[in-house]
């Protein structure tokens, strides 16, 4: 895969106040800190995994509620984290995970009042699930990023909205008032796309380069792997998707619409019941 590097950042707010705005935001658990790391470690044993996940009570009574639940149709009970990751496995136990926990540390972050935070969770686990079920249905490279790449899209805007809340707020307005998806004004009042500041991010946590390269191309998925089928792709699709299902990332301003260049919509409707069972399911425990 070839990756491409996406603009500079400049503009308004320049990459020292992105990363000093990232620093403001409240700080991932040291289980958090551990299972982002792993996504580096393709060696990663499930008894790893699940040792650090038994160190957080609340989250593994959590994990272990969803994976006993309807959801998953287990006629025996699962009662021990160990046996979770056995039989539900490691990326989807790790996916379970990060959708649980990240969204969970960022509701304290000190946004614009216009801001929801839910709705920014609620939307970026639809984006996480339903990009990674298209991940596994499609012949798509590096399909076990999918979930991680859906999550992460959006955590540009995140931080644009903490370092700088004032112009935030003023191209939110431009957008509801004339109708228009936020990347129309974003590039105008902050001087930068949240694409690419979501790339930095994950850059700066040293994720994998496919994870990175769907977040920063996920509104221009053409330039993402020279057009071929791409996990940017599929974020990008999901996006419009779950936006179009009442639940955008940020209240009142619609998604751009999706190049849909390997006819991912398709694919879409055809996945779209267990997506939306899923979703329906796991966004009652944010």
């Amino acid at each position: 895969m070839v990756s491409m590097t996406p603009p500079s950042v400049s503009g308004a707010i320049a990459e020292d106040r992105v990363l000093a705005a990232l620093d403001r935001l409240p700080p991932f658990s040291p289980v958090l800190n551990k299972v982002l790391a792993s996504l580096s470690d393709e060696d990663v044993s499930f008894s790893e995994l699940a040792s650090t996940i038994e160190t957080d009570t609340v989250l593994a009574g959590t994990l272990l509620r969803i994976v006993n639940s309807p959801l998953y149709g287990r006629r025996a009970t699962i009662n021990s984290v160990r046996h979770a990751v056995a039989i539900i496995g490691i990326v989807k136990i790790r996916n379970l995970v990060l959708g649980l926990t990240v969204s969970r540390r960022w509701t304290a972050a000190q946004i614009p009042k216009r801001w929801s935070m839910r709705h920014f969770n609620i939307h970026s686990l639809g984006v996480a699930l339903l990009t990674d079920t298209l991940a596994l249905s499609m012949p798509v490279p590096y399909p076990e990023g999918g979930f991680v790449a859906g999550l992460l899209h959006d955590i540009g805007k995140l931080l644009a909205a903490t370092a700088a809340p004032e112009e935030f707020t003023l191209a939110m307005t431009r957008c509801e008032v004339n109708g228009m998806p936020f990347t129309e004004y974003e590039a105008d009042q902050l001087g930068v796309r949240h694409a690419e500041l979501s790339r930095l991010v994950l850059e700066r946590w040293n994720l994998p380069v496919p994870i990175r390269d769907a977040v920063a191309y996920h509104h221009d998925p053409a330039l993402a792997d020279g057009g071929s089928l791409n996990l940017a792709h599929l974020v990008e699709a999901a996006d419009a998707f779950v936006t179009g299902l009442g639940f955008p990332a940020i209240q009142n301003i619609p998604a751009r619409p999706p190049s849909d260049a390997h006819a991912v919509g398709e694919r879409i409707e055809a996945i779209r019941g267990a997506f939306e069972a899923e979703f329906e399911s796991l966004r009652g425990f944010l």
